[in-house]
């Protein structure tokens, strides 16, 4: 019977070890994994979104209402991935709250503002589109520098109001390991109706009005015909295109709407687990599946940049000027300083109509009017397209 008792204690002590070994494992594999995945998105978004913040505010022709937007959205996710990616490193490799109790509540606070700042960007530069491409006439007005910096600024105030909230529902707690972590300051159940305020007014809300809005900005662009600059009145050929007032760009609008559709999609499962875990009694807390929700999110934050980048040639220029890729170009041809704009030459034809080289067509009156867009690429090259209107 010594003998049976002895083989049983050794092999619960087998077994036992064995948990312990898979469970030290998986601790290495997940902080491994988990470290370096979150060092490497908020490494890349904190760095994107820090020169989208900066070209926009050191290069005037990308000062543009949408740009205000985008620079709103730029500053809430680098919250985003300060807040919220730097503090799960720590998690990770302590696994315990090292940042205090005046920590936890600012990080939260931060955290929170910038997840809601950001939704709420994103459906102020929707509705800046659909007004910009469906009402053309009105947007000249409507979607300016002051009026955006104005909305933002409101949107900020009511923004960070709402999120005081929570200085008054977290605290740090002690877990079963006996370890500090930021954590619930009451029952789980008293937060529900705050998770779901948050998951229609910030999610729900902003889909709704993005899907909407693109539905209508697609029918005008892809079954009306799209409106050229001098339809949109009559003394445009008068006028000077000034860079501070939304004008129709369909590919801006497309990236626009691609920065949307990854809001949807990687904000989807975080919010799904929140919503899911609200219901059932025993939450669903997979390591692993918890790392990828908290992944999406970073991504989400962090791969706006890349969105610009490769979608707008403006942002593309201008990221690599802020990063010297061409210092020496931009030197030797000084107009690459100058911002993609429409402008009206007024010349007068005495003699032959041919200039440079090229036949010109000869108005009635004398007088040629010649349209030339400006378009600055990185290697300094200047392209010319001319439109010649003949009277």
């Amino acid at each position: 019977q010594e003998y049976c008792l002895n083989l049983l204690l050794i092999e619960n002590n087998f077994k036992l070890s064995n948990a312990l070994i898979l469970f030290y494992t998986f601790s290495i594999e997940y902080k491994s994994v988990s470290v370096l995945l979150v060092l490497t998105i908020c490494g890349i978004g904190i760095i994107g979104n820090m020169m989208v913040v900066l070209v926009v505010l050191t290069t005037r022709h990308m000062r543009t209402p949408t740009n205000c937007y985008l620079v709103s959205l730029a500053v809430a996710d680098l919250m985003v991935l300060v807040a919220a990616g730097l503090p799960n490193v720590s998690d990770s490799l302590t696994e315990a709250w090292i940042y205090g109790h005046a920590g936890c509540l600012a990080i939260t606070y931060l955290q929170y503002l910038g997840i809601n700042v950001s939704s709420c960007s994103i459906t102020a530069f929707t509705v800046e589109r659909y007004i910009a491409i469906c009402h053309p006439m009105k947007a000249h007005s409507i979607c300016t520098i002051s009026r955006a910096k104005k909305i933002l600024a409101f949107l900020w105030t009511i923004t960070s109001f709402y999120c005081m909230l929570w200085f008054f529902l977290v605290d740090i707690n002690i877990n079963s390991r006996q370890h500090a972590e930021c954590g619930y300051k009451v029952s789980r159940n008293l937060y529900l109706p705050i998770y779901f305020i948050d998951f229609t007014i910030f999610y729900v809300i902003p889909l709704v009005v993005a899907t909407v809005l693109y539905g209508l900005i697609g029918r005008v662009l892809f079954l009306s015909p799209i409106p050229t600059r001098m339809e949109m009145g009559g003394n445009f050929l008068n006028k000077k295109v000034e860079h501070n007032v939304c004008i129709f760009s369909p590919q801006v609008t497309k990236m626009l709407a691609v920065v949307v559709i990854l809001f949807a999609l990687l904000w989807m499962p975080y919010r799904t687990i929140v919503v899911v875990n609200s219901f059932i009694e025993k939450q669903y807390d997979n390591a692993w599946f918890l790392l990828f929700c908290r992944l999406c999110v970073y991504a989400n934050s962090a791969i706006n940049p890349v969105i610009y980048n490769l979608m707008s040639q403006k942002f593309r220029s201008a990221f690599k000027k802020l990063c010297h890729c061409s210092h020496d170009d931009s030197q030797r041809h000084p107009l690459y300083r100058n911002p993609v704009n429409y402008s009206v030459v007024r010349e007068t034809i005495n003699r032959s109509p041919e200039v440079n080289g090229q036949k010109q067509g000869k108005a009635q009156n004398g007088t040629q009017y010649s349209y030339s867009l400006t378009n600055d690429l990185c290697s300094g090259r200047i392209t010319y397209f001319s439109l010649l209107l003949i009277f």
